[in-house]
């Protein structure tokens, strides 16, 4: 077997292995629903058809920091609108809730209106070497597409639990992310990019969910994906119930000198990375306007944003394919009317609750997690949320 193919197939594995913890469960298994729209299928972004999903997860080594060597806690997540998203684009579009964080390539989308890359995510020391890796990829498996040098890679901080500085994902990590990119059920919680992530300090990561506009709306299908990472722990809101004034306690333990540990109530504004992805046929424009509403689902989870807040969002539409061709002069595509109040406000509307959900989800299927220096970083715990629900009538 090819040397990387080997350990592409190595790193898909790890990541579906059990955990000593046992199985954790998303939000609607918990019986907490937000929203009112339905859900697509799997309640993920893959409900959009052709969307598909990989990550890749480096968990290795305990103790004291050493920068370069580890513990690692890290990963890349890839989210490709279609599988040949290098030769037929989407239309797509960015939006800057706070900027203190890095999304590449936006300054293309902007100007073209399109996305002809995976949406790769990943740690913040990390960026350079992905962007690099996927260039990477673009030349060895297609090498025809010999232009396009600006992919798509966004970042949020995973110092607490990961030597963040010492890079450790590789090509090889970004090849398997992608190379395992798939429909159906998306893996959640501590994996690939969100594998050390923290969430109004508990264990956040990875979270999707999806839904779906009424037949009189066009029944266009929204997904959401993000890597949470953000949210001071008095904010955290569920389903309308102040959880995280609740749950005081179970703050990050982080060690000091000396080695002891310290249960403190970090201060923890964090990034958060949104993809919103549609079958809806809208404009750049259009997409724009719905990835800004992802700023409107954080605040439901109790997300007030910050000054040192990267919270970064990407929307893209399937509905009109855009094919990589010089000799094409003109394009015909199909556009939601702008004037279509009653399709593009329900529109708005499932973004907002999938990507409530797609928090939620991140907080709920995420694992207790230690990393760098015996830092350790506490999942939600659910019997103390059924607790806090509870109290105030949920």
């Amino acid at each position: 077997m090819n040397r990387l193919f080997a350990t592409a197939a190595l790193l898909v594995a790890a990541v579906s292995l059990p955990t000593a913890q046992g199985a954790r469960m998303r939000a609607r298994d918990l019986n907490i629903v937000v929203g009112a729209l339905p859900t697509g299928r799997l309640n993920a972004i893959t409900d959009v058809a052709g969307v598909l999903v990989g990550h890749a997860t480096i968990v290795k080594g305990e103790g004291a920091l050493k920068v370069g060597q580890g513990p690692v806690r890290t990963g890349v997540t890839a989210v490709l609108p279609r599988r040949d998203i290098w030769f037929n684009g989407v239309y797509a579009a960015t939006h800057t809730l706070n900027g203190d964080g890095e999304m590449t390539g936006t300054h293309w989308i902007r100007d073209r209106e399109t996305l002809m890359h995976p949406v790769l995510i990943t740690n913040t020391g990390s960026v350079g070497t992905v962007h690099e890796a996927e260039i990477a990829f673009m030349n060895e498996r297609h090498p025809s597409r010999d232009w396009a040098f600006l992919p798509v890679v966004a970042e949020t901080w995973d110092g607490t639990l990961n030597d963040v500085r010492g890079q450790h994902v590789k090509k090889e990590h970004v090849f398997a992310a992608i190379d395992a990119a798939k429909d159906g059920m998306v893996t959640e919680g501590n994996v690939g990019g969100g594998t050390g992530m923290i969430c109004y300090g508990f264990k956040g990561g990875i979270g999707t969910a999806s839904r779906r506009v009424p037949e009189s709306a066009g029944s266009y299908t929204v997904g959401v994906l993000v890597q949470a990472n953000f949210g001071r722990r008095p904010e955290l809101t569920v389903a309308g119930v102040p959880v995280g004034r609740e749950i005081p306690d179970l703050t990050p333990e982080i060690k000091r000198e000396g080695g002891a540990a310290a249960d403190i109530n970090v201060d923890h504004e964090g990034s958060v990375i949104v993809v919103v992805a549609t079958d809806a046929p809208l404009s750049s424009r259009q997409l724009e306007r719905l990835a800004a509403r992802a700023s409107l689902g954080l605040a439901r989870t109790g997300s007030t944003s910050g000054n040192t807040s990267g919270d970064i969002f990407i929307a893209f539409s399937t509905g009109n394919s855009i094919p990589q061709s010089a000799s094409s002069r003109t394009l015909s595509a199909t556009f939601v009317s702008p004037e279509s109040t009653a399709t593009l406000n329900p529109l708005f509307q499932a973004v907002v609750e999938a990507t409530e959900e797609s928090v939620l989800n991140a907080l709920m299927k995420a694992e207790t997690m230690t990393g760098i220096n015996g830092n350790t970083v506490h999942a939600l715990p659910y019997d103390r949320l059924k607790a806090a629900m509870a109290k105030y009538g949920r």
